[in-house]
C-alpha cells in the first residue's frame, strides 16, 4: 500500500478531510454535542457525562484538540475544553460550500 497523497490535494481540501476524519467517531460527536450544548469551558464533566474512562476520552479530546476543533485551556491539575470558534465556522464554511456544491444534476446512472 503506498502512502496517501496529500500534497495533490488543496490546503482546503485536506484540511477539511483532516477535520472530518477527527469527528468520525461517536464519541467525539458526543463531545462535540456536550460542548456545544454547554456553551462553556468543561472540565472533567465529560466521564460522567458520556460514561467512558478517563483515557478514552483523553485520546478523543487530543484528536480534536490536534486539528483545532477544540481548545484547552490548564486550570489546576485538569484542563478545560471548548469549541474553538475561528475553526468551527471555517468548518462550517467548507461544508457549506461542499454541500451546496452539489445541485441535483439530472439522474446519471
Amino acid at each position: 500500500m503506498g502512502a496517501t497523497k496529500t500534497e495533490i490535494f488543496t490546503a482546503e481540501q485536506n484540511r477539511l478531510a483532516a477535520m472530518l476524519k477527527a469527528m468520525a467517531h461517536p464519541a467525539r460527536i458526543a463531545i462535540l454535542q456536550h460542548l456545544i450544548k454547554t456553551n462553556a469551558c468543561v472540565c472533567g464533566s465529560l466521564v460522567d457525562e458520556l460514561g467512558l474512562a478517563q483515557a478514552t476520552i483523553s485520546q478523543h479530546l487530543k484528536e480534536l484538540k490536534n486539528v483545532g476543533l477544540i481548545q484547552g485551556t490548564i486550570e489546576g491539575v485538569s484542563t478545560c475544553y471548548c469549541i474553538e470558534p475561528a475553526s468551527w465556522e471555517l468548518l462550517k464554511q467548507q461544508l457549506d460550500g461542499f454541500m451546496s456544491s452539489y445541485a441535483g444534476q439530472a439522474k446519471c446512472c
